[in-house]
């Protein structure tokens, strides 16, 4: 592994520069992590360098996952034919049970994929019952940066289970059923936010490579109080914010009864909503809504792939893109995405984008998605000023190419190949800081056969832990679907005073 003090000159390679949504042969220097110049092929840098031969390479930003949940990193194929209030009725056991120490392993599993497709920098919403722990926020942190990756750590928050923030789904459950939800509880607002104060206080990593957020998880899953007190936190302790939005039609519905407007109109209204502000998902939101995120700077996290495991809809980006809104491309979970690849979630992205029109004029183009992945993401972050293009002053956070790959033959055009053909395969060398994290397809940080063998244990230890609720859930969910998929179809009406 090359130590990342020592200046590098990688040399001979095709580069992909997201923010001029260019691809053209270049040179880079590297100082201190950083990238320090960029000069057309063979013009003069500094000798006394070590040089990265990037011949038959395209040499890549890395991606940034706008949206990821790494409490989740044991789920893949676990959900059913689960919308996503099917996902939220059984989150207590896909993600429960789990410790402090689980918070590392579980954030060295997705990085351990994320960096091996490709991706150097993510946001992470974990989520710890019933409330969060500093420690377990710095377990995760933790997890990340000996994994060598970049990462934003929120805690997810919320002072309403899923079954009180539905308006009528508690009291649509049969008697039995509503005492079983109710023995599942929240801890309150002011437990929440001391935990949270606690920990952006204390915060004990480099910021550079792991910073902490804060997460109220979906607007009806908070109270008004504790949304309004988790923006003064935020903002005493200069900490981004992230919430899911508009993520399904049932929430859409559940708003407007709840608060009488959008969530979205909601969330500005107590003054929720910044430059510092990224929505998750943003499937159902109407013009309006667009218009408030845009004037209020806030980013979209788009996740395609998440959005049609869970048929929760297709989020029209084109036209967030045109009223303004900053978008960012993210993965979500391994239960509802069942991968971290950002290869695959851009392709989606660029193919969903043509449901929204006829014209191929008012599609997302390859480079429109590559520059999401990569500056949009970073945007999201709030690491614009580090991470996510190819230009001097910005980290060294690389990805390395085989333009010698079945997906790059012939090569007729890089950006356009990358996107449609690409699915991290073609991956040799992956850098962070000018460090390398992936050489030759292996990572250089984590020793994964004991980390995998240590994930099928744990996979196993929490999947008997669970099943007892597990069960109990299994039982309610006829009625969970039956209300919200009645809700959805119009057949179950809400108001205002609808039972909580």
């Amino acid at each position: 592994m090359n130590a990342p003090g020592r200046p590098q000159v990688i040399r001979g390679g095709l580069v992909a520069f997201p923010g001029e949504g260019d691809v053209r042969p270049a040179d880079l220097l590297i100082e201190d992590g950083r990238i320090a110049a960029i000069v057309g092929p063979g013009q003069p840098l500094p000798e006394d360098v070590e040089t990265i031969d990037a011949t038959d390479r395209l040499v890549m930003p890395g991606l940034v996952n706008a949206h990821t949940h790494s409490h989740l990193a044991l789920a893949k194929g676990i959900s059913r034919s689960w919308t996503l209030e099917l996902h939220l009725h059984n989150g207590s056991w896909t993600g429960g049970g789990q410790n402090v120490d689980d918070r590392y392993l579980l954030a060295q599993a997705s990085a351990a994929e994320m960096l091996l497709k490709g991706c150097t920098s993510c946001y992470d919403l974990v989520l710890e019952l019933p409330c969060p722990s500093p420690e377990g926020m710095f377990a995760t942190a933790a997890g990340y940066l000996d994994a060598g990756m970049r990462a934003v750590i929120a805690p997810m928050l919320a002072d309403r289970t899923f079954w009180q923030a539905i308006p009528g789904l508690r009291a649509a459950l049969p008697e039995a059923a509503q005492a079983s939800v109710d023995a599942i509880t929240m801890a309150g607002a002011d437990v929440n936010l001391a935990a949270c104060d606690r920990m952006l206080a204390q915060w004990p990593h480099p910021r550079d490579r792991v910073r902490p957020g804060l997460a109220p998880t979906i607007p009806l899953h908070c109270s008004d109080d504790f949304w309004t007190g988790a923006r003064a936190l935020a903002d005493r302790h200069g900490a981004p914010m992230h919430a899911h939005l508009a993520e399904s039609k049932i929430q859409e519905i559940s708003g407007r009864a709840r608060y009488g407007h959008s969530l979205t109109a909601h969330l500005d209204q107590l003054g929720i909503l910044g430059p510092d502000f990224t929505a998750a998902h943003g499937i159902w939101l109407d013009a309006d809504d667009l218009d408030i995120l845009a004037r209020r700077g806030a980013c979209v996290a788009h996740n395609p792939s998440s959005n049609f495991r869970l048929g929760s809809g297709i989020a029209n980006v084109p036209a967030m893109v045109a009223a303004g809104v900053r978008v960012g491309i993210g993965s979500d979970a391994c239960s509802c995405s069942d991968h971290q690849n950002l290869f695959e979630v851009m392709r989606l992205a660029c193919y969903l984008s043509r449901t929204a029109s006829f014209d191929p004029d008012d599609w997302l183009t390859p480079r429109d998605v590559f520059e999401m992945a990569t500056c949009g993401s970073a945007r999201a972050l709030g690491m614009q000023d580090m991470i996510g293009d190819i230009r001097p002053g910005l980290a060294a956070d690389l990805v390395f190419l085989d333009l010698g790959s079945v997906n790059f033959t012939p090569l007729n055009d890089a950006l356009y190949q990358l996107v449609f053909a690409e699915e991290g395969r073609s991956i040799t060398k992956v850098m962070v800081g000018g460090r390398t994290v992936v050489e030759d397809g292996r990572l250089t940080t984590i020793d994964y056969p004991a980390l995998r063998t240590r994930l099928n244990e744990r996979a196993r230890e929490l999947m008997a832990a669970n099943a007892p609720r597990r069960a109990a859930l299994a039982a309610i969910e006829p009625y969970v679907q039956h209300f919200c998929v009645g809700l959805a179809q119009g057949r179950i009406e809400l108001t205002q005073d609808s039972p909580t």
